[in-house]
């Protein structure tokens, strides 16, 4: 397989770590951010293991500034090399949530997180992102409006919905440069987020999500698949 120059966001635990993990078991060269990278044990234990090829970055998705210090610092860690494979997997919850006590600053938080950051992310790293690359916005089925049965995780439900339309804006954005942009469900995976009664493990979830990444042609560009590359409805 050829090596390919990744970034992962939200990149110290779960989804975002497996992905690292997979993307250099392939001889990826990866660049993995987080809020602290100092307290990302894990991360810097593999950029150990993997000298050269493992780069771990601040970035705090949320915040537009931070999106232009990483670009600085991707420029140096790349060798002016272009990202193959942007995986925009940050991503915030607030559970617990009920009707007539859902909280503006959680909604404001899962809007800036899920959905503007990512959006804002690509257009600051556009001109660094190769031609005919792909970015993955890692989604989920509870962004779905035509899903919805019941009333669960406003604020993620909102933020994830704002991200899908942010992804199929982006995908017009790009599509001149044939760079391909895509919302990813993960499936129910047991993270700190999805908990441990869930169905699949992240290794299943990754290794699922990095073959439908793999198989994408520049048609599905714009579009909302699963982990087994099922299209979803909007």
């Amino acid at each position: 397989m050829d090596r390919r120059h990744c970034l992962v966001t939200g990149a110290n635990r779960g989804l975002g770590l497996e992905f690292v993990r997979q993307l250099l078991a392939r001889r990826h060269h990866v660049v993995a951010t987080c809020r602290h990278p100092g307290k990302a044990t894990a991360l810097n234990t593999l950029a150990g293991e993997y000298p050269g090829r493992l780069h771990v970055l601040p970035l705090d998705v949320a915040e537009p500034r931070s999106h232009a210090e990483l670009a600085r610092e991707l420029a140096l860690v790349t060798d002016g090399e272009k990202l193959d494979l942007l995986v925009n997997n940050a991503g915030v919850l607030r559970g617990s949530e009920r009707f007539g006590h859902v909280q503006p600053a959680d909604l404001e938080a899962s809007f800036r997180t899920n959905a503007m950051g990512p959006f804002l992310l690509v257009q600051t790293l556009a001109s660094q992102i190769a031609d005919g690359g792909t970015v993955a916005n890692i989604s989920s089925e509870v962004g779905s409006i035509a899903l919805r049965q019941e009333f669960r995780t406003p604020s993620y439900a909102i933020g994830k919905a704002a991200q899908n339309m942010a992804t199929s804006l982006l995908a017009q954005a790009l599509e001149s440069r044939r760079i391909k942009v895509v919302a990813l469900h993960p499936g129910w995976v047991q993270t700190d987020m999805g908990g441990e009664q869930a169905a699949l493990t992240a290794q299943e979830s990754v290794a699922g999500l990095l073959q439908v990444i793999d198989h994408l042609d520049e048609d599905d560009s714009g579009g909302f698949l699963d982990w087994q590359g099922q299209t979803l409805p909007w």
